[in-house]
Parts: structure tokens; C-alpha cells; sequence
């Protein structure tokens, strides 16, 4: 496969959508198909956990996989429509669709039609897709956050968040004594609670601008639809005023 354009970020790009188009406009530019292999890559694992969901067979998803996601990556987005509002749920049809053609030429080149009603998605694919998502959604928050602290080591949102995710039950000392030798240096326990509200807060806007990128129709509402169909919702509180 071939790899992204070096330097190319995902994360400059409005929203995945534009991706989709720019890919499959006429005479489209190195840099666009740069965008769609990218983005095609960054949801490989939720590809690959849906493929296994609906092939039983562990290396027969392995195949199917690998063949879903070098098609996606060559431009076999040619049904996308944004009017459908979520990226994620044309990727998974996309995904379905080429796995049962795939399936189905398989089953001709061995002579048989055995098989193809295995890939009627069951429930069990669906709630995988949804799980890997939010996970890939949580991740990519998570290394937006590092990303931010690499950038700007101080303040170190990104270490003090997880070291929290890591002790949640540790006491205000205790995580700033973690964060002090960490860090290498000392903060106040005091200090270290402003600190932590404030890489909660960034760490919900990563999330945000991760699942907003998704949505054809980015609004609160839509959002709030989104928030809540993944489970995220609890992620988000810092960002409403009372929570401050």
C-alpha cells in the first residue's frame, strides 16, 4: 500500500467528508488521494474488527480486510453521500458492501455459493463497529492531547491526565507527587488540580473536533446525537460551564 504523503495531516482538513469529495472529484490532486489513503488507515483496526464481526473465519477477515481496505484507499468511496450525516456509517456500509462482493466472487472462483448468507452483519458486527469506533475516536483524542503537549511541554496536560487514568483513585498529593517525578518538577497539589481541569477540558475539545470532523452536519444538536449514540457524553462535561 502505498503510504500518505509525508507531512500530510489529517487533522487540517474540515471535516472527513471533504475528504470523500476531494478524493472523487475529477482530476483529483496528489494531495487528496494522500487524504483519503490517511484517513482510510487512521480507522484500519475498526475496519478489521467489523470484517471479523461478519466473517467468522479468522483468516478469511484477515483477507477480506486487507482487500476492504486497498480498495477504500484506491477510491471506492463512489457512493458517498453526506446527506446520510455520519462518516462513520458510510464506512461501514462501504465496508459491508465490498466485503460481500469480495465474499461473492470468492465463492464463484471456487465454484460454490456457500457462505454469503454468513454475511448478513449480525448484531454482534454492528455493536463491534460502535465499540471500535468510540475506541478510535478515544484514541485519536489521546493523541491529539500528546501531540498538543510535545508542542507545549508546559503545562503537561497530556502526562497528568493519564497519570490520573492510571491512579484514579490517587489523593491530590499523591498525583502531584507522581506529576512532580514525572516532570521533574515540583507542583502544588492545589496547582495540580487547576491543571488537571484544564487537560480534562483540552482533552474534550480534542473529542469534539475528532467527532465534529464526522458529521456532514456538524451542529449541537447532531453532536449531542453523536455524543450520546457512542457513549462519550461523560467525556465532554468539562465543557459545560458548571462543571467549572
Amino acid at each position: 500500500m502505498t503510504p500518505p504523503a509525508e507531512g500530510f495531516r489529517l487533522d487540517a482538513i474540515p471535516t472527513l467528508w471533504s475528504v470523500v469529495r476531494g478524493a472523487h472529484a475529477a482530476g483529483a490532486p496528489p494531495s487528496a488521494v494522500a487524504a483519503r489513503q490517511a484517513l482510510v488507515l487512521r480507522y484500519a483496526k475498526a475496519i478489521r474488527r467489523y470484517v471479523g464481526g461478519v466473517v467468522r473465519s479468522g483468516e478469511d477477515a484477515d483477507e477480506l480486510a486487507q482487500e476492504v481496505v486497498v480498495r477504500l484507499m484506491k477510491g471506492d468511496f463512489g457512493g458517498a453521500d453526506p446527506d446520510r450525516g455520519r462518516f462513520r456509517d458510510l464506512l461501514k456500509t462501504a465496508v459491508r458492501n465490498l466485503t460481500r462482493n469480495h465474499w461473492a466472487k470468492e465463492s464463484r472462483r471456487r465454484g460454490s455459493d456457500a457462505g454469503l448468507d454468513r454475511l448478513a452483519a449480525p448484531d454482534d458486527a454492528d455493536d463491534a463497529w460502535e465499540a471500535e469506533w468510540r475506541a478510535t475516536v478515544l484514541d485519536h483524542a489521546w493523541a491529539a492531547l500528546q501531540a498538543h503537549e510535545r508542542s507545549h511541554p508546559k503545562p503537561p496536560t497530556y502526562t497528568l491526565l493519564r497519570l490520573r487514568v492510571e491512579s484514579p483513585d490517587a489523593t491530590g498529593d499523591e498525583l502531584a507527587a507522581a506529576l512532580a517525578a514525572k516532570t521533574g518538577h515540583p507542583v502544588r497539589a492545589d496547582a495540580c488540580r487547576q491543571l488537571l481541569r484544564r487537560a480534562r477540558l483540552r482533552f474534550a475539545e480534542a473529542l469534539v473536533a475528532e467527532l465534529r470532523a464526522g458529521l456532514a452536519d456538524p451542529s449541537p444538536a447532531r453532536l449531542a446525537e453523536e455524543l450520546a449514540a457512542l457513549g462519550l457524553r461523560e467525556y465532554v462535561k468539562e465543557m459545560q460551564p458548571e462543571s467549572c
